[in-house]
């Protein structure tokens, strides 16, 4: 079954830039500039989670109002943050696709850095009532929005730049960095809570994490500014070459339906990575807490050991699908994780369990996520022309994060609180996954050896 929006055909631009592969500087400069803004989405995202409790007491917790209602209502804002998200890959995507990747990615690195820097500035419902749960949203939408748009240029970019069967290494870095991005959020929180007492953190500890966003902001805006346009945009059809309603401004636009489709079938086949990803690497620690009497050191620990693991499975995952195909990798993964989600729960409930046992397996549990998360910003960019390529990956990516990761924590907390079931978890990772496995099946062999299309 195809996987493209179009299938292969003279229209297919090269692997690499027209001279063959892209000069290793200007390959670096794009792995760095498009990585860092990943880095800096995915910390925050991480940082929210890790310390859901304690924005829920600070935030979400009117006089008379239970934890659980405030952990609920810390978990809706967060999985509204991800329903803006496709959102923002359609609109940056569109301005991507049209001005550029430079620009765009210039753009959307600015506000993420703006809203979360506001974040740790924000005052709390005990100084400023009703008031600070909305400002919290608001700027959980303007997140949302900017972190849709960064998916899409960051995966265009590196994968245009990338040279001749290479394509799977180089997207995998977009991964990497989001693995990077999670481990030093929870590092960070980790930290923190060591070295703070319990009221501290609550007070004013939690807010440190989201001012460190100011100076890599910083720096990853005076990286993107010294990048260059991708080949591939360079060198998309011209004015003269576009048809139809979506051909203004020099870029042709694909059948809108097979376009459509093309979204639907990769957010399938991202389901999986989506919902054991945020299960194991970001809902973890409130599940931990909340459910297994878990102390917040003893969470956080778990969920930097499992994105260890994740973050030490990408960059292999990516190279090797580059040799036998994403379909082979991201497959294996999702059939994994499908099989190995209840005994690994079972084993974190179990308390007499070697806590070394429990670290090897949550590590482990990062790594399978890893095997799907490595190849598969490659599968999304060869699966759409470079004239709609950051919008279509952009929204397949956000659709399936909006659906599949933004309400992980909501789901999970509300079924165990209604059902009293403590493997809902397992049960929402195999589900997910399995379905992710038949999406995965349909790709073609060989679309690693194939060129990224025009």
């Amino acid at each position: 079954m195809t996987t493209s929006v179009h299938g292969p055909g003279p229209a297919e631009e090269a692997a690499g830039p027209p001279s063959g592969s892209p000069a290793p500087p200007r390959s670096r400069r794009a792995l760095v500039a498009g990585s860092v803004g990943n880095f800096i989405e995915w910390y925050e995202f991480g940082v929210y989670g890790y310390f859901a409790t304690v924005i829920a007491a600070t935030f979400f917790t009117p006089e008379g109002g239970s934890e659980a209602e405030a952990l609920v209502r810390t978990y809706a804002s967060f999985a509204l943050a991800f329903f803006f998200r496709p959102v923002g890959a359609a609109l940056f995507g569109r301005i991507g696709d049209r001005v550029g990747r430079r620009p765009t990615l210039i753009l959307v690195v600015l506000l993420m850095t703006a809203a979360t820097t506001l974040i740790g500035l924000l005052p709390s419902y005990a100084t400023i009532g009703a008031a600070a749960p909305w400002l919290l949203t608001l700027l959980r939408i303007v997140q949302g929005l900017s972190a849709g748009g960064e998916f899409g240029g960051a995966v265009a970019l590196m994968t245009e730049f990338a040279p001749s069967g290479r394509r799977g290494l180089y997207g995998a870095w977009q991964s990497f960095t989001v693995a990077l991005g999670l481990l030093g959020g929870a590092g960070v929180a980790a930290l923190l809570a060591t070295v703070l007492t319990g009221a501290q953190l609550g007070a004013w500890g939690w807010r440190v994490p989201f001012l460190l966003t100011l100076p890599m902001g910083l720096a990853a805006l005076w990286l993107r500014l010294r990048l260059e346009e991708t080949p591939s945009f360079r060198r998309r059809p011209g004015p003269a070459a576009t048809t139809g309603a979506g051909g203004a401004g020099g870029v042709a636009a694909a059948p809108v339906g097979e376009t459509v489709r093309a979204v639907a079938l990769g957010a399938g086949r991202l389901m999986g990575w989506s919902a054991a990803g945020y299960t194991f690497l970001v809902v973890l620690p409130s599940y931990l807490q909340s459910v297994l009497d878990a102390t917040f050191r003893q969470a956080l620990i778990a969920t930097v050991l499992a994105n260890a693991g994740f973050a030490a499975a990408i960059l292999p995952a990516g190279a090797l699908s580059d040799r036998l195909g994403r379909r082979a990798v991201m497959v294996s993964g999702a059939v994994v994780a499908a099989v190995a989600a209840f005994p690994l729960l079972n084993l974190l409930q179990d308390p007499g369990a070697p806590a070394a046992a429990k670290g090897l397996a949550v590590c482990a549990a990062g790594a399978v996520v890893g095997l799907m998360a490595g190849p598969g910003p490659a599968m999304l960019a060869e699966m759409f022309p470079t004239r709609v390529r950051y919008t279509g990956l952009g929204l397949a990516y956000a659709l399936a994060n909006a659906v599949f990761s933004g309400c992980a924590g909501l789901i999970i907390t509300e079924a165990v609180a209604r059902t009293g079931d403590v493997d809902i978890p397992a049960y929402y990772v195999s589900v997910t996954c399995a379905v992710s496995a038949l999406a995965l099946a349909t790709l073609r062999g060989d679309d690693h050896r194939r060129a990224l299309r025009a």
